[in-house]
């Protein structure tokens, strides 16, 4: 039976209604502002989420630089950025608050006002704090006249010192805030590794931390996704901690312990067979540590080849520790290899690294006949002549 046309189009209009009637009640948040400077630029709106950043909205600039994004509001705290090519501004949203933002490029994610959102001004703070201790850190590292011990102790203490503060000011304060919670997953980038100032999972202290802010979201932010993902992290983390403290109290036998003067390493090698840094003990040591599949890696392994053909002979050894994921491409680029040739099978969480502090990849130390770690490549011109100076 056909239906009038009459029929047909009252029941489209009524459908169209009840489309208005549902949008309308639909709770959202707004992030609006301006940005100068920024004609034509591409403003990305992202949500940052535990699978990965997602671009969710998007626009091109006009001259005065307005802007506004409505999305669904989140029914526990969510975080957002506003991207420009590398440049961001951190967002958190609680529930329906509109955000306002003003900044211009191209230090917008230095320079920039937020209003309505006390979570935002508190991150805005963390942002420019995290950016002060990178700085601190990059002038630590680059310093010609610290050595290996005195980088490594320098940086723990800053980022201790700094630790505290966050603590102290954020976490613990109001650990069922978003900020609180951003507190915890800030990064500072060593070398071009970027790597969580809080350990959540091996240092004690750091667990604390994560505890508390799992805690409040439980009770706060009942069955949200990010609680539940604290909650894990931190009952791994206080597993961990047991597990590392009851290996502390294991007897150790006194015959099986090496005392050397640089940090040991006892990885397996690209043949199967395990090779300890110590058994080199007595030759000049150039410690590498390398990645085969960064496009740099050809020249830098012909340079090795050099030095090695030059040096070997009279006492020059290479212990090079790749950091490749995939170990039978490692194992391919190194079959012809006459060094020393061990892989991290955790990549840049490796225990060589954090022991050595690596700040990027490809580094390299000179450790003398002595078993001292004489230099790293940053406090090194001529490594032809230093070898040279150490045989």
């Amino acid at each position: 039976m056909k239906r009038p046309v009459t029929q047909i189009v009252r029941a489209i209009s009524f459908a169209f209604a009840l489309l208005a009637i549902a949008s309308c009640g639909e709770k959202k948040f707004h992030v609006q502002g301006e940005i100068k400077e920024a004609k034509d630029s591409m403003l990305y709106f992202e949500n940052i989420s535990l699978d990965g950043i997602k671009v969710i909205d998007s626009l091109k600039l006009s001259e005065e630089g307005s802007f506004n994004f409505a999305q669904k509001a989140p029914t526990a705290p969510e975080f957002y950025r506003l991207r420009i090519a590398n440049q961001i501004i951190n967002v958190s949203i609680d529930s329906t608050e509109t955000v306002d933002i003003k900044a211009s490029y191209p230090d917008m994610a230095v320079k920039y006002e937020v209003k309505g959102s006390e979570n935002c001004s508190k991150i805005q703070d963390l942002a420019l704090q995290q950016i002060r201790l990178q700085n601190r850190i990059n002038a630590i590292v680059n310093s010609p006249s610290l050595g290996v011990k005195a980088v490594e102790d320098s940086i723990s203490k800053v980022i201790y010192a700094y630790k505290d503060g966050i603590k102290m000011n954020y976490i613990f304060k109001e650990p069922m805030k978003a900020y609180a919670y951003f507190a915890l997953f800030q990064t500072i980038n060593v070398g071009n590794i970027a790597t969580l100032i809080f350990n959540p999972r091996s240092n004690e202290e750091d667990v604390k931390a994560f505890a508390a802010v799992a805690t409040s979201w439980d009770a706060y932010h009942p069955n949200s996704e990010r609680g539940l993902n604290l909650h894990n992290i931190a009952i791994e983390g206080m597993k961990n901690i047991r597990i590392m403290k009851s290996q502390q109290q294991l007897t150790i036998d006194p015959s099986k312990v090496k005392v050397t003067n640089s940090v040991d390493i006892s990885l397996v090698d690209n043949k199967g067979v395990t090779r300890n840094l110590s058994d080199l003990t007595g030759k000049v040591v150039l410690l590498d540590f390398h990645m085969f599949a960064n496009k740099e890696s050809t020249k830098r392994i012909m340079m090795l080849r050099d030095l090695y053909n030059k040096y070997h002979d009279r006492g020059l050894e290479i212990y090079q520790v790749s950091i490749d994921g995939d170990e039978h491409f490692w194992k391919t680029q190194t079959a012809a290899l006459p060094w020393v040739c061990v892989r991290e099978t955790e990549s840049t969480k490796g225990q060589s690294l954090l022991r050595y502090n690596v700040q990027q990849i490809p580094t390299f130390f000179l450790i003398g006949k002595d078993n001292v770690v004489y230099k790293r490549d940053i406090q090194i011109k001529d490594l032809d002549a230093e070898i040279a100076s150490l045989l």
